[in-house]
């Protein structure tokens, strides 16, 4: 017997059916092959979501503590341009993973999605760039000129060593949202590393060696 010799109710009831099966395997392939596709746990684009979350958290630290304490009202307004532009790109990042499944931390050393990246670390583990916890005493017991001059140097030295993982996401990432916004903080960071060498010799310091 076919699907039109059947009784009228019965045709309903399994017309009904089979858009409910229809319906679930539909939503069953919406949740799982974006799972199925999303970046692994050592891919780039996970990678680059946490080494630069953490790059970035440190940056947003020193630059909360430049606007609150900053002598000059330029190095205040930067300081606060930069945390809130780099807290609204640590959330997308947190984001993806949340998205991709994956935890905030991964088990790899910092910078091993790089190539040759993990042995750039420094000898105690920061990413380049990271100011130690002597340079964060430091900042905090700096003022007036000389905290200006010293957050201009952490700060600069801090955008040079991270902008590496924003040149290799932006080409080798696998999701092309994470490729743009790699891009973006490339190109921003690059900007702010030329306004940083120029507050620096207005206030007549020098970047550290």
């Amino acid at each position: 017997m076919n699907f039109t010799q059947l009784p009228g109710r019965v045709r309903w009831f399994a017309g009904i059916a089979a858009a409910v099966l229809l319906l679930s395997v539909g939503v069953a392939v919406g949740v799982l092959v974006p799972i199925l596709r999303a970046p692994s746990d050592e891919s780039v684009d996970a990678g680059y979501a946490r080494d630069m979350s953490l790059h970035h958290g440190q940056a947003v630290e020193m630059s909360m503590i430049a606007f609150r304490r900053a002598d000059s009202a330029v190095v205040r307004t930067v300081g606060y341009d930069m945390a809130a532009t780099q807290q609204w790109q640590i959330g997308a990042m947190q984001t993806w993973l949340v998205q991709w499944d994956l935890l905030p931390t991964g088990t790899r050393p910092p910078m091993a999605w790089m190539p040759g990246g993990s042995r750039a670390l420094l000898p105690d583990g920061r990413m380049p760039g990271m100011a130690s916890p002597e340079d964060l005493t430091s900042l905090k017991q700096a003022t007036g000129k000389d905290f200006d001059i010293l957050w201009c140097q952490l700060m600069l030295r801090h955008h040079l060593g991270g902008i590496h993982m924003s040149e290799i996401a932006a080409v080798q990432a696998a999701e092309g949202h994470v490729r743009e916004t790699a891009g973006k903080i490339l190109r921003s960071q690059q900007s702010d590393i030329e306004l940083l060498r120029d507050i620096l010799t207005k206030l007549g310091g020098k970047p550290l060696s």
